[in-house]
């Protein structure tokens, strides 16, 4: 069975046009890479969880703020690998300032084979992008995500 994350397309309107919030991944692996590398938040699916619990979960670890509103189902995604991405679209809270993010951490071997265990970010930066920005900047696997936004918002 494939392994299940959950996720939260966040968008407001910006002028007569939308704009998604995206986040950057922390961590040395994915400190120099910008395009193709940007993420919706979302994550794993805990066994028992329900599905949109886990991406609102996800969303506030990753951001550090609860996101409540009205959620839409957006899709199904197949990423990289085979794991599946279960998306809903919210529009943002006006407010949501993206330079206020507070992302929880996580542990790994840093250097690698060095012993030193170090503390990073699971996202290092948020932003708000157009739907054309962000189709560049996101993973591969998630830019339909976008173009099915746009369909439930016309």
């Amino acid at each position: 069975m494939a392994i299940r994350s959950a996720g939260l397309l966040i968008y407001r309107r910006a002028s007569e046009n939308y704009e998604v919030l995206l986040v950057h991944p922390g961590g040395p692996y994915w400190a120099k890479k910008d395009e193709a590398a940007w993420s919706i938040p979302k994550g794993l699916v805990e066994p028992g969880e329900d599905v949109l619990a886990a991406a609102k979960r996800e969303a506030a670890e990753e951001l550090g703020v609860t996101i409540d509103g009205i959620f839409r189902p957006l899709g199904e995604y197949r990423q990289s690998g085979g794991k599946i991405v279960v998306v809903w679209s919210i529009e943002a809270d006006p407010v949501l300032d993206v330079n206020a993010i507070r992302s929880s951490e996580f542990h790994m071997e840093w250097p690698p084979r060095s012993g030193q265990v170090r503390s990073f970010p699971e996202v290092d930066r948020a932003g708000w992008f157009s739907l054309a920005d962000a189709t560049l900047k996101l993973l591969k696997g998630q830019r339909p995500m976008v173009v099915d936004l746009l369909t439930h918002l016309e």
